[in-house]
């Protein structure tokens, strides 16, 4: 019996050490991937490129997307997700210079950025403490994809007043449910790939940051 006991607590500590060695490298790429698009972004600022095609965005993000996730067990998964992530940070320059282009947009911007950091370390800070498993959530993110993906193909055909605004509001929530979600399967032994863990998170903050930016867009225009 105490040997049994002794093998339970043995698999608790090492399961802990494991959740604790994904937790630390995955947010310790997500630093760097974040700080790399940043750098990225700045770039494509400078260079006052254009923003591209809507397939070629695509392509490119889904095309290095699912690249990470088939060399997620290697180095060159490493390579490839910097290349995703530094992909995203260039395309989002063009997108930060014409909001900065606009009256306020410089405040637009910051905050954008400030309520991003806030709700991403407000979700993540509540899930490592609570320890509370979220998997439950995993139905409202496919239903929620469906339903946006739905609104952003009506927003193409239709000018519906307020569509963009309940569009990038659903995002915003889209996105939390997701970095709730995410945390919470790297603890819970749902992901362990720390690569794809960032990966994940990464397209989360970065969808969060485009919603919120558009909403402070479209109010700071109805000022």
């Amino acid at each position: 019996m105490r040997e049994q006991n002794y093998a339970v607590n043995g698999n608790a500590q090492a399961e802990q050490l494991e959740v604790s060695r994904v937790l630390r490298n995955t947010y310790g790429l997500l630093a760097l991937t974040l700080a790399f698009s940043g750098v990225m972004a700045f770039v494509a600022q400078q260079m006052r490129v254009g923003y591209p095609n809507i397939f070629v965005v695509l392509i490119g993000f889904y095309g290095l997307f699912f690249l990470t996730n088939k060399l997620r067990d290697s180095a060159w998964g490493l390579v490839s997700a910097f290349a995703l992530t530094g992909f995203m940070g260039f395309i989002l320059g063009p997108i930060l210079n014409r909001y900065l282009g606009m009256a306020g947009g410089a405040e637009v911007v910051s905050s954008a950025f400030a309520m991003t950091a806030l709700v991403f370390g407000g979700l993540s800070a509540y899930v490592l403490v609570t320890r509370k498993d979220m998997s439950f959530l995993g139905g409202f993110i496919t239903a929620g994809f469906f339903v946006l993906l739905a609104a952003v193909v009506a927003g193409m055909f239709f000018q519906i007043s307020g569509l963009q605004l309940a569009i990038s509001a659903g995002f915003v929530l889209f996105s939390s449910v997701c970095i709730l979600f995410q945390t919470s399967a790297i603890i819970h032994g749902g992901e362990r790939n720390y690569i794809m863990a960032t990966v994940s998170l990464y397209v989360s903050i970065y969808n969060l940051f485009i919603s919120l930016l558009q909403i402070f867009g479209i109010m700071s225009r109805d000022d």
